[in-house]
């Protein structure tokens, strides 16, 4: 249904997470009955859950300890991780600054060139070690580093922009990247965001992409929303690409998973972006509070280093726990932030779904009131859903 915002302007109305419930229906079955597993580019995981290619986030340790316990960890290819050799005093100037000057220390410490044996090498390590070698770039960034990274062992390769379209005007002195010749010539798959909509979605899928990432500003330290006015609320988003997907599957054969990227915290949050459609999720600030995590308590967004126009800041997000305490348990805060598969499976076992393809398919309501209606005490007391 449209909306008058004016004489000659409408709008429809769109949601966020917070913003719907899910209904149960007449079955429930027992969690550990539950299979969350999921497939992009022919590799199977356990979790569908992937950490963000964010410089505090993803770090060649974490890659390896998330692809352990079931999960994906995508490395930024044009962040630290290969622009130093050894990235660890730069994460800790990062962490010490104050928030006045963040900015121009990002700007300045992002001007360091990548090194191409940086990728090499790190790619190298992830999986001398055992890890799923999953890579990410921005568009001009896979251009240059695409073939360098697939030569070099990896085994996905994610394209991500704040908007990424097929139809893409460049200046005549700069040659934008051809997708679909990017997706044909890969030796491996590529994965392709971010975007909100349906038919960008099709087009994306039509590219050859082998994973659609969904999301324009919601992440935690993302501040492209205020700078820019751009996004579509997560729910509304997820399920318009998940449709996308649905009909692209109809009308080929083939099934590209949808992975919403961004506004998800907590085990509710997850569950919710399934439902409306999504495959599996990226998040980024749940890890980034892991001892592990490589941001010492801190995250920031990948476009927060633009020279011109930071588009994300850094927020402190603490440490709460283990990597394993916060995807696999046992929890040891009372959020939602722990266990977050423990929560999926729960919450299927109380809807009734099976599977992931059946979680896509429970009820989902309007509840405006739904993370406030009855938390009165907690709320006054911090606690639980209060904090």
């Amino acid at each position: 249904m449209e909306i008058q915002i004016g004489r000659g302007k409408t709008a429809r109305r769109a949601y966020g997470f917070d913003e719907i419930a899910l209904s149960p229906g007449s079955k429930t079955l027992d969690p550990s009955l539950a299979d969350t597993n999921w497939s992009i580019g022919g590799i199977d995981r356990e979790i569908p859950i992937i950490a963000s290619a964010m410089d505090g986030v993803v770090d060649v340790k974490m890659a390896v300890e998330l692809s352990k316990l079931g999960a994906l960890g995508v490395l930024n290819l044009e962040g630290v991780q290969t622009r130093y050799e050894d990235p660890n005093p730069i994460l800790d100037k990062i962490a010490s600054v104050g928030k006045d000057e963040f900015v121009i220390l990002m700007q300045g410490l992002y001007q360091e060139p990548i090194k191409p044996e940086l990728v090499e090498k790190r790619i190298q390590e992830i999986k001398a070690q055992g890890g799923i070698v999953a890579v990410s770039a921005t568009p001009a960034g896979a251009a240059r580093f695409g073939l360098v990274a697939a030569k070099a062992g990896a085994q996905l390769f994610f394209i991500q922009a704040t908007v990424v379209s097929t139809n893409h005007t460049s200046p005549e002195d700069i040659a934008p990247l051809d997708l679909a010749k990017f997706c044909q010539e890969m030796p491996i798959p590529v994965i392709l965001g971010n975007c909100v909509t349906y038919d960008v979605t099709l087009e994306l899928m039509k590219a050859g992409a082998a994973g659609i990432m969904v999301g324009i500003g919601p992440g935690a330290a993302c501040t492209s929303r205020g700078v820019l006015g751009v996004g579509v609320p997560q729910a509304t988003a997820v399920a318009d690409c998940a449709a996308a997907r649905d009909e692209f599957f109809k009308t080929t054969g083939t099934y590209i998973p949808i992975i919403a990227d961004g506004g998800l915290v907590t085990g509710g949050d997850i569950c919710k972006c399934i439902a409306c459609g999504a495959d599996a999720v990226m998040i980024g600030s749940p890890f980034a509070r892991s001892v592990e995590a490589p941001g010492r308590g801190f995250h920031w967004g990948m476009a927060t280093p633009s020279p011109i126009l930071p588009r994300g800041t850094r927020i402190k997000v603490g440490t709460t726990g283990t990597l394993k305490q916060i995807l696999r348990g046992p929890a040891i805060l009372d959020d939602g932030t722990h266990n977050l598969l423990g929560a999926l499976q729960t919450s299927m076992g109380t809807l009734g779904a099976a599977t992931i393809k059946e979680m896509q398919q429970v009820n989902v309501v309007i509840a405006p009131s739904l993370l406030t209606e009855g938390k009165v005490y907690q709320k006054a007391q911090q606690l639980g859903m209060g904090k």
